[in-house]
C-alpha cells in the first residue's frame, strides 16, 4: 500500500495517475453538449449504493472507469453555457492549475510551520485585496471556507466590539433580501431570537435608507445596542447593492459596525468599467469577498478582511503545540492567528496563479462581460410580452416570471413556471434557478459565464415557455 504515497519514490505514478484524470475530464468538458444529462435520484443512487467501498479495485483506471458512472457522465458542468442557475461560476485555467499544486504538496495554511512561503503569499493576496476596496494601512483578513464562514467571523468581530453586558439587547440590521447566514451567525454567537432587524428594500431590491434610520433610532430609543449593519454589495436573488455611502454614513452616526457582503459583488473590484458601482465599500469595518464567485475560482476561495487589523485578536486563542504566545514576539507569522479555522487548505494559491497569468485586469474584463450580457438579457426579457422581469440588473443576475395572456390565477402561474423549470432541469437542455417575489415564485438566471450568449437567453427563454404552455395546456384538458 506503500506504493500509493505520493513521496520522492512514486513521482512516476503520480504523474500517471493524475494525468489519466486530467484526459478523462478534459475528455469530458470537450464533449459536453449540455450542461446536465437530466439524470434523476432515483436512476442514480442504486447505482451508487450498489458499490462496495470494501471492495476496492485497486487502480486508478478502474476507479476512473467506475467514477464515469457514478458522477462525470451525470455531473452538472458549470462551464457550459446553457448552465443559468446559481453562482457558480467556470473556472479560469490558472486556478485549476494552482489547485493541483496545493492539492499534491498540501500545505496547511494555519501555522507558518506548515506552510512557509504559502503564509506569505496568502497575505500578500489579503492586502492586495483590502487595498482594492480601499481600506487602509491598517487593514488585515484571512481566506475562509466561503461568504458564511466570512459573514459569520465578521459578525463575530462586531459583536465583541460592542462590548455589550447583555447580548439580548444587541442588533444586526440586514435587508430583507440579505443572505440567510445573517441569521444563522446571530444564532450561532448566541444572540436573541429577535437579534435580527429586518430593513425592507425599495423597488430596485436595495435597502431602504430612509427605513434603515428608522430602525436604528428606534434601537437607540429602547435602550438597545446597534451591534452591526449588513450591507450586501451583490443579493444573491438579485444581484442588488445597497446604497453604501448612505449606510456607512448612519453607521458612523450611530456606532454601529459596518459589515459589507460583496461576496457576489466583489468581482467589481477587477473591473474598470463598473468599479464605482460600489463606492463607499472603502468605510466598511469588515468585508466578505468570495472569489470562487466573480474571479472565476474552483470553490473553495473567499476571504473577509477587516479595516482595523487589530480586531481579528477576538478569533485569537494560543496553543502551546501550535501557535505559542512567544510566536508573536517572535514575529513568525501565524494564520491560525486570525482564523475560525485551523487546519485550512492553501486556497490562496489559486487566486495567485490567476493574477499572476492574467492579471487583475483580466478578470474584471470577464465580470464585465457577464454584467454587459445581463443588460442584454433584461433588454430581451423587457420587450417580451411572455414575461414579467422584476429589476434591471446591477450585476449579472435576472430574476423573472412566464405570464401566459389566457390565465389570470397567479397560483396556476406559480405552478406553470415551477413545472417549467423542473422540466427544463430534468430534459438536461438548460438549468435555471428559482426564488420568490412577493410570495409568488419566479425564475432566475445568474449569468456567470462569459460564454454564454444573448442568443443562449433568447433560446432558454423560449424552452421555458414550451414548457409552462404544455403544463398549462395539460392543466386546461385535466379541467375538462
Amino acid at each position: 500500500m506503500r506504493s500509493h504515497l505520493l513521496n520522492d519514490t512514486t513521482t512516476e505514478h503520480y504523474r500517471r495517475s493524475v494525468t489519466e484524470g486530467v484526459e478523462r475530464v478534459a475528455a469530458k468538458l470537450a464533449t459536453t453538449d449540455r450542461p446536465f444529462t437530466g439524470v434523476t435520484v432515483d436512476d442514480l443512487a442504486p447505482r451508487i449504493d450498489a458499490i462496495d467501498l470494501d471492495q476496492p479495485l485497486g487502480d486508478s483506471t478502474a476507479v476512473l472507469d467506475e467514477l464515469e458512472d457514478v458522477y462525470l457522465r451525470d455531473a452538472v458542468y458549470f462551464h457550459h453555457p446553457r448552465y443559468l442557475a446559481h453562482l457558480n461560476c467556470p473556472v479560469v485555467i490558472p486556478a485549476v492549475l494552482g489547485e493541483a499544486v496545493l492539492s499534491a504538496v498540501n500545505s496547511s495554511l494555519d501555522t507558518w510551520d506548515q506552510s512557509a512561503g504559502g503564509t506569505l503569499i496568502e497575505r500578500k493576496l489579503v492586502d492586495w485585496t483590502a487595498a482594492r476596496i480601499g481600506l487602509g494601512p491598517a487593514a488585515d483578513g484571512v481566506f475562509t471556507s466561503g461568504g458564511t464562514q466570512s459573514n459569520l467571523q465578521a459578525l463575530l468581530l462586531a459583536r465583541e466590539e460592542a462590548k455589550a453586558q447583555d447580548l439580548a439587547k444587541l442588533r444586526v440590521f440586514a435587508s430583507e433580501v440579505s443572505h440567510f447566514s445573517v441569521q444563522k451567525s446571530a444564532k450561532l454567537l448566541g444572540l436573541g431570537p429577535d437579534a435580527v432587524v429586518v430593513v425592507p428594500v425599495d423597488h430596485d431590491k436595495r435597502m431602504r435608507t430612509v427605513a434603515l434610520a428608522r430602525e436604528l433610532e428606534r434601537c437607540a430609543e429602547a435602550g438597545l445596542t446597534p451591534m452591526a449593519v449588513v450591507a450586501t454589495a451583490g443579493t444573491t436573488d438579485f444581484g442588488s447593492i445597497d446604497p453604501l455611502p448612505e449606510i456607512a454614513g448612519l453607521c458612523e452616526q450611530y456606532g454601529a459596525w459596518m459589515h459589507v457582503d460583496a461576496a457576489y459583488g466583489c468581482g467589481l473590484l477587477a473591473s474598470r468599467k463598473y468599479r464605482h458601482r460600489i463606492d463607499g465599500i472603502e468605510r466598511a469595518d469588515s468585508v466578505t469577498v468570495d472569489y470562487h464567485k466573480s474571479f472565476f475560482q474552483p470553490v473553495s476561495s473567499s476571504a473577509v478582511l477587516v479595516r482595523d487589523g487589530a480586531t481579528l485578536r477576538h478569533a485569537t486563542y494560543h496553543a502551546e503545540y501550535l501557535n505559542p504566545r512567544r510566536m508573536v514576539t517572535e514575529r513568525i507569522p501565524n494564520q491560525v492567528d486570525k482564523s475560525l479555522q485551523t487546519t485550512r487548505r492553501f486556497d490562496a494559491l489559486k487566486l495567485w496563479m490567476t493574477l499572476r497569468v492574467m492579471g487583475a485586469d483580466g478578470i474584471g474584463e470577464l465580470f464585465d462581460e457577464v454584467c454587459d450580457l445581463a443588460a442584454e438579457g433584461w433588454k430581451l426579457l423587457a420587450a417580451d410580452p411572455r414575461f414579467d422581469v422584476v429589476v434591471e440588473p446591477s450585476l449579472s443576475t435576472l430574476v423573472f416570471r412566464y405570464v401566459p395572456a389566457a390565465v389570470t390565477d397567479p397560483a396556476e402561474i406559480d405552478r406553470a413556471n415551477l413545472r417549467a423549470r423542473k422540466a427544463l432541469f430534468a430534459s438536461g437542455d438548460a438549468v435555471v434557478a428559482g426564488t420568490k417575489v412577493a410570495g409568488r415564485h419566479y425564475l432566475k438566471f445568474t449569468l456567470l459565464n462569459p460564454e454564454t450568449t444573448t442568443a443562449d437567453i433568447a433560446a432558454v427563454l423560449d424552452l421555458i415557455a414550451g414548457h409552462a404552455e404544455q403544463y398549462l395546456g395539460e392543466s386546461l384538458d385535466r379541467a375538462c
